[in-house]
């Protein structure tokens, strides 16, 4: 089996070399190392020089059109005209911080608060998903007294200091606080769908078993409601909803991580917690309720802020600013008038179907699993092994660049095809990613490929 991965060495450039780059490229990436310095990632063999995006395209300084199925945060599409022009609109009136009222930002939260359980009735606006999460953690701490989380074992939640200690997939060298247990994902592929999320419901048991051995009172379990830095894993509707219960009784929180599921992606419900017929007790959100525009979103049981204001103070300069609210009812807006959610359900079924059909003519493919327009293909040595291939991963994923197809790879060894496009992807869309990855592995394979 292939060596953990970290989610920074993922389909990583090699900053160090420019070796057989295009001249224009090469002297970017050597202002870009000099001006960034070491922690700065690309993605590809060959980075891209992009100058536009437009819907699910993405095109570089020369012209040529890249089908984006990796990027979430342009959640309605790149550019959407309809976010574009709120944002600029708002822009040229107004933008200051959030100490003055202005009537927009609390429309906006009503009307997104409406798509939520009615118990979760409260609505704290940050920057980003990293700033939601480390929030949460914070109530979580506060209202519970505790400070034991449960994570996945390759999870991420974000990048600061109290994040980054529960983002085992983080490139962070530091050692793992004594706070965090990890459990691990549910692994459908090689365990079976629900004998995967017994496991995982038996995982969460034992971590809660092994904090109070230990002496540690637990404050949260935090979990994307996909699995996605795990590999992507939607396992059986319902099981989430046994393992906050565990937690609840061990007198912990279930904080719901919807900065990828959320906003429709999973394509039955606006919410990738409402599968599992669970409310959560908080849940945050990122940068796609903006289309890219930088705002995030922890969403909280009242009782729970009432207790953490008693003690702490919070307040975010730019969180939920007027521009921000502009953008966020755009993005609410073209979700409800595009038909996206309708979309995702509809086109993330015709390309999982699709999918599986190109399984039958790869060994590689050893899977293919996802829910809406969040979709993992595991890549393998072969079917009867079902051993993690990375290096075929990484190829594939360079081999569909260079047929103008962009995803991603996932997964604690970097084997999975990462695939969550923007949610205007349709099937045409669908179709010349299938062809993609089907020359790609052809390839590798010693065909002809396409």
């Amino acid at each position: 089996m292939a060596s953990t991965q970290k989610i920074l060495e993922l389909n990583a450039f090699d900053m160090a070399s420019s070796a057989g780059l295009d001249p224009a490229v090469a002297d970017l990436v050597a202002r870009r190392r000099k001006a960034f310095g070491p922690t700065s990632m690309l993605f590809y063999e060959r980075p891209l020089n992009l100058v536009r995006g437009e819907g699910v395209w993405l095109f570089d300084q020369d012209g040529t059109r890249y089908l984006d199925a990796y990027n979430n945060v342009p959640s309605v599409g790149h550019c959407h005209p309809r976010v574009v022009e709120a944002v600029a609109r708002q822009m040229g009136q107004l933008n200051t911080h959030t100490r003055y009222l202005y009537d927009s930002i609390y429309t906006y939260s009503e009307r997104l608060l409406a798509t939520y359980p009615s118990e979760l009735s409260n609505i704290v606006y940050v920057c980003t998903g990293s700033e939601a999460v480390d929030l949460a953690l914070r109530i979580a701490r506060a209202t519970t007294g505790g400070t034991g989380v449960i994570v996945t074992e390759n999870a991420y939640h974000g990048n600061t200091t109290a994040v980054t200690e529960i983002s085992p997939a983080s490139a962070a060298s530091d050692p793992r606080g004594a706070h965090v247990f990890l459990v691990p994902a549910p692994d459908s592929y090689r365990l079976g769908v629900e004998p995967a999320c017994h496991a995982f419901n038996a995982a969460v048991k034992a971590a809660l078993a092994t904090m109070q051995a230990r002496g540690i009172r637990p404050a949260a379990m935090v979990v994307d409601s996909i699995l996605s830095s795990d590999g992507v894993y939607p396992g059986m509707a319902g099981f989430l909803a046994k393992a906050a219960e565990s937690v609840r009784a061990a007198g912990g929180l279930y904080i719901a991580d919807e900065v990828q599921p959320g906003f429709a992606r999973t394509g039955d419900t606006m919410w990738g917690f409402a599968r599992h017929g669970v409310i959560p007790d908080i849940a945050v959100m990122g940068k796609p309720m903006g289309n890219g525009f930088p705002m995030g979103g922890v969403v909280v049981k009242p009782a729970l802020l009432e207790v953490f204001g008693q003690h702490n103070g919070y307040f975010n300069t730019f969180g939920g600013n007027p521009v921000a609210a502009a953008a966020g009812m755009a993005v609410l807006d073209a979700l409800a008038e595009d038909g996206l959610g309708e979309n995702a359900r509809g086109t993330g079924a015709y390309l999982v179907l699709q999918l599986t059909a190109l399984a039958h003519r790869h060994e590689a493919i050893g899977d293919v699993r996802g829910r809406g327009l969040y979709v993992g293909v595991e890549i393998v040595r072969d079917k009867d092994s079902r051993e993690a291939d990375r290096g075929a991963a990484v190829r594939a994923v360079n081999g569909m660049r260079q047929r103008n197809v962009l995803v991603g790879t996932a997964g604690r060894h970097g084997n999975i095809l990462k695939i969550r496009p923007p949610l205007c992807f349709k099937r045409e869309h669908a179709d010349q990613l299938v062809a993609a990855l089907d020359g790609a592995l052809s390839a590798q394979a010693g065909g002809t490929g396409s």
